[in-house]
């Protein structure tokens, strides 16, 4: 039985037109699993595979390489605090833990309440802002401190 809505399928294969193969529209279909999911778990991988005409591990493949699609529920937030070179020397790391500590949270964990996930990132690309975060509706924070 389909766990991925009718509508939802839909406007994946809405797509096939608009790439030059059907494998080509696996990054935006994940996309828009993750954004009615929040998460891509196993089951919605091998539907979208078989949308698509590929198989479940190449859909894995596109979600491991790019790391942004976690199989898990996660909050209704995503914030990546920022661990490369520039933001480590200006302390993100140290505000990467802080902000793990004043949550509740490891890393990559979610608030009890289900609101907030917050996870690191290699490069955010906002080294102005650093020591960075950003949220995943495009929120850029910085530079961190322990107020922030």
């Amino acid at each position: 039985m389909p766990i991925l809505s009718e509508p939802l399928r839909q406007k994946i294969t809405a797509l096939f037109p608009r790439y030059p193969s059907k494998r080509a529209v696996t990054l935006p279909a994940l996309h828009m699993v993750q954004e009615h999911l929040r998460c891509v778990p196993h089951q919605e991988m091998a539907e979208i595979a078989e949308l698509l005409e590929i198989t479940p591990a190449e859909v894995h493949d596109t979600m491991s390489f790019y790391g942004f699609f976690p199989q898990a529920p996660i909050g209704d937030v995503r914030v990546w605090i920022c661990r490369s070179l520039s933001c480590m020397l200006t302390g993100g790391e140290e505000m990467l833990e802080h902000a793990c500590q004043r949550l509740g949270v490891g890393h990559g964990g979610t608030t009890g309440d289900g609101k907030l996930t917050v996870e690191f990132a290699e490069c955010l690309g906002i080294c102005d802002f650093a020591p960075a975060a950003l949220a995943d509706d495009g929120r850029i924070f910085g530079p961190l401190n322990h107020a922030s």
